[in-house]
């Protein structure tokens, strides 16, 4: 099944309304689809390198907007929001967040784990759902989103800009470790000034 819904997201970047069918990847990704919009953006850019910065800029708007539905969903439709965290195995985790958070610990440690699921191969859908679960400051939500995914979405069209069909060999087989590691790095680093400066 997930293969696929790969091959089917991958032909969609070849259609010619490929932008249309970014945004709705992209949306869908960030609240219950498996399917990253990556996928679509590396062929995408590399088809209209021209396009490169408006093929970022639409999957992160609508991934931003997707995260949304999907905080909505965790807020207002619990069991539909749990039967998602459960496929992907993060029931347990959510339930020790919302403990957490609950005993004022935690906001902290969620906020970094919203940044590196935006930015890493972490199920998004999960930590945007289990968001609204917990009640998660919304603006602060969507201004994580947007920094995380427009982030993210950003190196992997600038690259796919410079590097061309290379960038199709690293997105199968590394990049999954590099945005891990450099996402840790950011988060190490934004933590170390916050603290360093208060």
């Amino acid at each position: 099944m997930f293969n696929l819904l790969y091959q089917k997201s991958l032909s969609l970047a070849a259609h010619k309304s490929s932008k249309i069918f970014l945004a709705i990847v992209s949306f869908a990704e960030s609240s219950f689809f498996p399917i990253p919009p990556d996928v679509m953006i590396v062929p995408m850019v590399i088809a209209k390198k021209k396009d490169y910065l408006k093929i970022f800029l639409i999957a992160t708007l609508f991934s931003t907007l997707g995260g949304i539905m999907g905080y909505f969903i965790g807020l207002y439709f619990l069991d539909f929001g749990m039967s998602v965290v459960n496929f992907y195995g993060y029931e347990d985790k959510v339930l020790k967040l919302k403990e957490s958070l609950s005993l004022g610990t935690g906001f902290y440690i969620w906020l970094a784990a919203l940044f590196l699921a935006g930015f890493t191969p972490l199920p998004f859908k999960v930590f945007t759902i289990t968001s609204g679960m917990i009640g998660f400051n919304l603006f602060l939500f969507c201004i994580i989103c947007l920094f995380s995914r427009g982030l993210r979405f950003l190196i992997v069209s600038y690259l796919s800009f410079k590097l061309g069909d290379s960038v199709n060999n690293f997105m199968k087989s590394n990049a999954g470790a590099w945005f891990t590691i450099l996402g840790i790095m950011i988060v190490v680093i934004v933590s170390a000034i916050y603290f360093m400066t208060k």
